[in-house]
């Protein structure tokens, strides 16, 4: 046999093995997790029901505490602390049979996580379904708290043609009206190769904040249209909608101009790069800034898949979010 074919077989071998073993281990974390979740669950519910009955006090889970770590000291994570929190794991969650099966596929840190700075049931519920949906880490999942996501993406109005919406009907769950990117540590006066440069440095933290199913393809994408070059900032494929996603990186205020700009990228794309079972391409262009009602106008007759976002360089000012939040609830409860 030639010795090359004999090499490829035993790759393609060794790899099936180690994939094997890759979804072997997945699925006894898994099964563990759930494991742990279930625990601490019972015995939140156990302490919470001799707690209502009266029969426990704060002085009895204290001695747990302490009987745990003296029968079984190797065991860690049964403080009285985590204990009350367990507690109240249990009593947050008891009466929400929906939200009480998601809770296993989230790690218990991640779980602690949302029940100590989510503050409404809404919120907690909002941030289980997008850590499961993004498999989020603890850090990413504090990440996206600390940028207000929930509060963002409650009032976001995104602005898009409407060819978006024929490619997919829940798009405002895929694109954001506003983007965080606190991330860049940008200077007050940068330029748009500023904003280019550091987005690909933090490529991680970017994709992070649009979210998961997007895969870079490039930055200053060439194409070629007749005898000229021309350069798309940035060019994403959205795993989900199955289609390009090219950005235009601008830090100015959104011009009716920037669009046409935009239309001539998405024609060439879907030319000369899209496949033929990938969708439209999409594009984005990313402002410093926005007038709602140029945006609506601009889009009402634009016939390509286009929309109009805009990124701040902070994080947010959580308070006045919610505050917004809070009146944009009561307004829509009096329509």
């Amino acid at each position: 046999m030639n010795k090359n074919i004999e090499d490829n077989n035993f790759e393609k071998n060794f790899s099936e093995i180690s994939e094997m073993i890759k979804f072997a281990r997945q699925k006894t974390f898994k099964l563990i997790n759930t494991e742990i979740i279930n625990l601490y669950w019972n015995i939140g519910e156990y302490i919470s029901k001799k707690v209502e009955s009266s029969e426990w006090g704060k002085s009895v889970v204290n001695n747990l505490a302490e009987y745990i770590n003296t029968k079984q000291p190797e065991i860690k994570g049964f403080s009285n602390k985590n204990l009350w929190r367990m507690k109240q794991f249990y009593e947050t969650y008891n009466n929400n049979s929906k939200l009480s099966s998601l809770l296993r596929e989230l790690s218990w840190t991640n779980n602690l996580i949302i029940l100590s700075r989510a503050k409404t049931i809404e919120e907690k519920e909002f941030y289980i379904n997008l850590s499961i949906k993004e498999k989020y880490s603890s850090r990413e999942l504090e990440r996206q708290l600390d940028s207000s996501y929930f509060q963002r993406y409650m009032l976001s109005g995104t602005k898009v043609s409407p060819m978006v919406r024929e490619i997919n009907t829940n798009i405002s769950t895929v694109f954001k009206d506003n983007y965080v990117l606190e991330f860049l540590y940008l200077p007050k006066d940068h330029s748009e190769n500023d904003l280019q440069k550091s987005i690909i440095k933090n490529l991680k933290n970017f994709i992070l904040e649009f979210g998961k199913d997007f895969a870079f393809m490039g930055e200053e994408y060439r194409v070629q249209v007749g005898n000229s070059d021309f350069f798309i900032d940035l060019l994403f494929y959205h795993r989900d909608l199955q289609c390009l996603v090219a950005i235009e990186l601008k830090i100015t205020e959104f011009k009716p101009e920037y669009l046409g700009k935009l239309n001539f990228y998405l024609e060439a794309l879907d030319r000369d790069v899209k496949k033929a079972h990938e969708n439209p391409s999409v594009g984005i262009i990313l402002c410093s800034s926005k007038d709602n009602d140029v945006v609506e106008y601009s889009l009402s007759r634009n016939i390509s898949p286009a929309l109009v976002a805009e990124y701040q360089t902070k994080l947010p000012d959580k308070k006045i979010l919610e505050q917004k939040l809070h009146e944009f609830l009561i307004l829509n409860e009096r329509i």
